[in-house]
């Protein structure tokens, strides 16, 4: 039990932790808007409570009593409160649907910023897949929350609140029935959120693994047909979509809990009232326009605590996806500005490494005690086999990695002693892994130097002899060449990565096996 109780404190204060960064880092800057809409709540709420108040004379009065006037002064009157309920309703749903899905764009932006910025470590050690799952699957859930929470948590809450009140005001002794039953019914509903929110955890990890899963096979299609492996992915695919599956069916599992539970309560409430209140009216203890009302009410405050059942549900669903969403947003890369950075004015290009070591994994070395000189207008080639660090020492130059021992300088300036920014200016890359992006020839070529004109554009495809092959596409530099540049040969790729180094001109110019792919000629 102490276990169960450290294990509930723990899991209560993560919540309200979440809850707080929600509200504190991402609400706040829209206070007025909410202010306006719980506003609308309110009147949602009150005319909820005139509808079931107005119940008593139309019983009491018009049907009882035969009371004219008010046969045609409640129907009026039951249709104007029923136009301004729909009318609030309106307003505030849509100004926290505003609110909910600002504050979804606000978190996407701060999660790229973090992603974008991040060291290659970090991008390297989750699959893409993964990555791309916190902003789709990940957000999704978040989304539903925050909408499906802001707009009906208030709105439903008060209402019940009111609908309380009128009950109070009719009968309080009826009352006491609905009141001892809405407490008990809380208990469920939160032992049932917190199940969803552990389902939900796994189950969004599941996802993020079904999307790497996804990209790899895809973007590896040309091998999987080559080898024959289409019945071994389809088998792998099944796996993962069966895996999937069951924690979508164990979470709707959980989540339908709610019903028999809010059913049988609200069935044992309401013969609750009924038997009381009947017993009442027979002993002349109170009418039966005050008792229908009183009915009237219980059955209005009913609906809203199914909603806020379901609310908490899709909130507990939400919180689990803001947990892995405000991972991301916390992680802070290691490789950054140092504190007393100083720009690297007009380089010259002169790079040396001094007695270098590097490791990606601990007790795994791939650099040891290495140095190098690369003076500037000088052509300096590494030869070895495969994996003897040739890749790695280009990756220490821009910073992608910093050294973990020696010194790896640009005319005599240490790379980690100069802003980031003026250190990559000075620098073009052209990998052996070509990146392009599925846009046009032009954008790709100019990627890294976005005010380029035309004419240098075409210069620096003529100068990587891919202006021919770019004149003979269906719309020349406007052709979009796909996603990572799929609509291309791989010396085409090639071709135009080495353009767009070329427009750069940088005075340090990288180039990591970049004619792999090339003809002769074109080497």
């Amino acid at each position: 039990n102490l276990a169960k109780k450290s294990k509930f404190s723990v899991e209560h204060t993560a919540t309200q932790v979440l809850v707080k960064r929600l509200l504190g880092d991402y609400l706040r800057h829209h206070a007025g808007k909410i202010a306006i809409a719980v506003l609308f709540m309110l009147i949602v709420a009150a005319c909820t409570g005139a509808v079931a108040t107005l119940v008593e004379p139309a019983f009491n009065q018009v049907l009882v009593k035969g009371n004219e006037v008010l046969l045609w002064v409640l129907p009026v009157a039951f249709f104007g409160i029923s136009v301004l309920k729909g009318c609030a309703n309106y307003v505030q749903t849509v100004i926290m649907q505003s609110v909910g899905l600002r504050l979804i764009v606000n978190m996407q932006n701060d999660m790229f910023e973090r992603v974008i910025g991040a060291d290659m470590a970090f991008i390297q050690r989750d699959a893409t897949g993964k990555l791309m799952s916190r902003f789709t699957n990940d957000v999704q859930f978040l989304r539903e929350a925050v909408v499906k929470t802001f707009t009906g948590v208030a709105r439903d809450a008060v209402t019940v609140v009111v609908l309380v009140g009128v009950m109070v005001n009719l009968n309080w002794k009826m009352a006491l029935v609905a009141l001892i039953i809405f407490p008990v019914s809380i208990y469920p509903i939160v032992y049932i959120g917190r199940r969803l929110r552990k389902i939900s955890a796994n189950t969004q990890q599941t996802i993020g693994g079904v999307t790497s899963y996804l990209d790899d096979v895809f973007k590896g299609a040309r091998v999987v047909k080559a080898y024959g492996m289409e019945p071994y992915e389809q088998k792998r695919a099944n796996e993962q979509f069966e895996t999937v599956f069951h924690f979508f069916l164990k979470a709707g599992k959980t989540r339908s809990r709610t019903y028999p539970i809010l059913e049988s309560l609200g069935g044992f409430a309401f013969g609750g009232v009924l038997l009381w209140g009947g017993y009442q009216v027979l002993q002349g203890e109170t009418n039966a326009g005050q008792f229908m009302a009183f009915f009237f009410a219980a059955m209005l405050a009913y609906q809203p605590i199914r909603s806020l059942a379901n609310l908490n549900a899709s909130l507990q669903l939400g919180l689990a996806a803001a947990d892995r969403i405000f991972d991301m947003i916390d992680y802070r890369p290691t490789i950054v500005d140092a504190p007393d950075a100083v720009e690297l004015e007009a380089p010259n290009g002169a790079v040396r490494l001094n007695d270098v070591s590097f490791a990606y994994e601990a007790g795994k070395t791939a650099l040891d005690r290495v140095t190098i000189a690369a003076p500037p207008g000088t052509t300096v080639a590494l030869v070895g086999p495969s994996g003897a660090g040739k890749s790695t020492i280009l990756n220490l130059i821009p910073r992608f990695y910093d050294a973990d021992g020696g010194a790896v300088t640009i005319d005599g300036m240490n790379v980690g002693d100069v802003t980031l920014t003026s250190l990559r200016a000075a620098i073009a890359l052209v990998s052996q892994d070509v990146m392009l992006f599925n846009d046009t020839v032009r954008a790709n070529i100019a990627y890294g130097r976005t005010g380029a004109t035309d004419e240098e554009i075409v210069a620096a495809a003529e100068a990587a002899a891919a202006h021919d092959f770019i004149e003979e596409m269906p719309e020349g530099y406007d052709t979009v060449v796909g996603e990572r540049g799929l609509r291309l040969s791989g010396g085409q790729r090639q071709r135009l990565s080495i353009a767009r180094a070329m427009l750069k001109n940088a005075p340090v110019l990288l180039l990591d096996e970049a004619t792999s792919a090339l003809d002769s000629e074109s080497e």
